[in-house]
């Protein structure tokens, strides 16, 4: 064999030498890494969203969850305290830090009543949701961890305050799939972009992507706004089926030659859902093809929209539905807490009303869990410094104790559940925590906290994490 110019024997064997010990060690990698593969579990369920048995019997098969962004004040809604009156202008006796300096007691402007035949007590700031007083389950000892949004956003809807982790919707339809191939089995209505924190409030995280929220800015009116491309522009049905069919082919066989990697799966589910979407996804998000009456109802405004188009995805399957209310103007009332509260209570507690209206006349409450509230509470004291709530009209975040409701799901409505101390710092009788909240949301849907795991570096993760308890209390 000719060598080429300048290239001796001795470069040859060198040369030679490493691309055989390359070769060599390219064999024995590639061994490892299928044996690696053989060795590795297979995912613990399809990545798919076809409904899926639960642990035992569930009283519910649906959840919508409206969360009030920012911590509403639960001694200006649910929680009533006549003792801030007695010591309106005086500092309270034993108050609890809190994230800002407060001061002294500060009375609600807002009127409680009794409602029902229960006497459930709710303010007058939601006259329409008081209608269902002997619908509601009101807890009034829940407590979270830290006085910071962020971390209480996390832990209310993921079960995790620092690190990001599966949503509850996420959980939720990991363990029991969805009931409409059509449509997403878990959708977050959020409207004029994102709340704090952003999608980690509805991610799957290490779940497969397919048990992520399918986000829709109900900002928008028209079903083409509401659902991006839900239309080809250009190609009509039969063509874009025969493409999707084809496509369909090659994906599986490209999956199954990757021996059915999980997050491959996801995306190529999320595809498919895609091109289903097309046929149903117009029909759930078009409200106006709702009668006039309905309409009037719930309202021409966003959250009126928004808590009907809701009601919409769970007539059709939809497993797991969060409607968030003040994500661009929160709850968040540092100062002036009389007309901000008043004002995003008028802008909620009508469509609230027509959603469980709703519920209650197509027979679908009992089948259906409805949470209200936020990430925490607020003071009973006034907020003093940073020039928010200088004025005295203000309260700052509270952990440690506030209210959240519930209605169908098989709970007992016109019940209240724990207390707060008599100024509505703490909660004092029959603490709840949110892990509590969790475990309890997922009994109803006949799933047990426990042993709804997913393996994942090397550990079992759950919503609940090492924590919560069921609460028989509140199951009828």
């Amino acid at each position: 064999m000719d060598l080429p110019a300048g290239f001796s024997r001795r470069d040859l064997l060198t040369r030679s030498g490493l691309g055989l010990g390359w070769l060599a060690a390219g064999g024995m990698l590639d061994g490892e890494a299928r044996a690696d593969a053989a060795r590795a579990p297979a995912p613990p369920i399809a990545t798919s969203l076809a409904a899926r048995s639960p642990h035992f019997a569930p009283r519910a098969r649906a959840v919508i969850h409206i969360f009030a962004n920012g911590g509403p004040s639960h001694v200006d809604s649910f929680d009533p305290k006549p003792k801030l009156a007695e010591y309106a202008g005086r500092e309270i006796p034993g108050a609890l830090a809190t994230e800002r300096r407060t001061g002294a007691a500060l009375p609600s402007p807002f009127r409680f009543s009794r409602h029902g035949e229960s006497g459930l007590e709710v303010s007058d700031m939601f006259p329409s949701v008081a209608r269902h007083a002997d619908r509601l389950l009101v807890v009034r000892s829940m407590r979270a961890d830290v006085p910071n949004h962020e971390p209480s956003l996390m832990l209310m809807n993921c079960g995790e305050s620092r690190l990001v982790r599966p949503a509850a919707g996420a959980w939720v339809t990991y363990g029991l799939g969805t009931e409409n191939q059509n449509l997403p089995g878990f959708v977050a209505l959020c409207p004029g972009g994102y709340p704090i924190k952003g999608t980690e409030n509805w991610r799957s995280a290490f779940l497969p992507g397919v048990f992520q929220a399918t986000y829709v800015d109900t900002a928008k009116k028209t079903v083409t706004e509401l659902v991006e491309h839900v239309r080809h522009p250009l190609l009509a049905v039969d063509v874009q089926r025969r493409q999707f069919e084809l496509t369909g082919v090659l994906d599986r066989e490209h999956l199954a030659a990757r021996a059915h990697d999980p997050a491959l799966e996801a995306r190529l589910a999320s595809m498919e859902l895609a091109w289903r979407m097309q046929f149903e996804a117009a029909d759930a998000f078009d409200v106006s093809r709702e009668p006039a009456h309905v309409l009037a109802r719930y309202g021409d405004t966003v959250h009126g929209r928004q808590m009907l188009i809701a009601r919409r995805l769970v007539e059709r399957g939809v497993r797991y539905v969060q409607v968030w209310h003040g994500a661009g103007q929160p709850w968040d009332s540092h100062d002036k807490i009389a007309a901000n509260h008043r004002r995003l209570a008028n802008e909620s507690d009508g469509p609230i009303g027509a959603l469980l209206d709703d519920l209650v006349g197509l027979g679908l409450l009992e089948s259906t869990l409805v949470l209200w509230g936020g990430e925490f509470g607020r003071t009973p004291t006034v907020e003093l410094q940073n020039g928010q709530g200088a004025d005295g009209s203000g309260r700052d975040h509270n952990h440690h104790g506030f209210s959240v409701w519930l209605a169908g799901g098989g709970v007992k409505g016109g019940t209240v559940y724990g207390a707060t101390d008599e100024f509505g710092f703490k909660a004092v009788e029959k603490p709840v925590h949110v892990h509590d909240l969790q475990a309890t949301m997922l009994h109803i849907l006949g799933l047990d906290h426990t042993k709804l795991t997913y393996r994942h570096s090397g550990r079992d993760f759950r919503l609940t994490d090492v924590h919560g308890h069921v609460i028989p209390d509140w199951l009828a």
